[in-house]
């Protein structure tokens, strides 16, 4: 890999936490940052505090709410339009047990557990996208963080709503192929 400050980073969920910290770290080393948020008031804070405290100008925000595959979607379109390299993605966003919702089941977008949505989805599409781009920046490299504070996920239950029971076991295999079915293009393998 080249010097960080030859590099172009992008890092999810880089507003705040990790992200916010790991943002600040590689702009204080000179990497061009394309920093990832869903508000862009917070975003904008984000950038001219990181900007203040590493006099780096090579950061850039992008919006997405990865609550809604379409907008991943868009965010990888537009880092692949706009930008000519990818050296690093940095998947970080991600929501925990009790924000939103207080740890009841809320739906993305798109009718998927909002958790399983933006913990799972969400990166997993964001990557796709965006490989061949991290290929043509080859060695570019992809980071998958992850939390002890990402609440259970109910896979009998990630793509609807119904209730769900013990009576029911071959729920699981069939919720996760008809799931993955909707959001992988039919050319895409998928065994669950």
């Amino acid at each position: 890999m080249q010097a960080a400050d030859r590099q172009t980073i992008l890092i999810t969920g880089a507003t705040d936490g990790l992200g916010r910290g790991l943002a600040t770290e590689l702009a204080a080393a000179g990497a061009r940052l394309l920093i990832h948020g869903r508000d862009e008031e917070r975003g904008r804070e984000t950038i001219a505090e990181i900007a203040g405290n590493t006099a780096n100008d090579e950061l850039h925000l992008l919006l997405a709410d990865f609550a809604s595959l379409e907008e991943v979607s868009m965010l990888a379109e537009r880092v692949t339009r706009e930008h000519g390299r990818l050296d690093a993605l940095v998947n970080n966003a991600g929501i925990g047990t009790t924000l939103p919702g207080d740890g009841r089941r809320m739906e993305s977008r798109d009718g998927y557990e909002l958790r399983f949505a933006v913990n799972y989805l969400a990166g997993y599409l964001l990557t796709r996208r965006l490989l061949p781009l991290l290929e043509r920046s080859a060695p570019a490299r992809i980071v998958n963080v992850s939390s002890a504070g990402q609440a259970p996920i109910d896979f009998d239950d990630v793509c609807s709503s119904a209730a769900t029971t013990a009576s029911r076991p071959t729920v699981r295999a069939s919720s996760l192929r008809s799931c993955s079915r909707s959001i992988w293009p039919k050319s895409s393998r998928v065994a669950a």
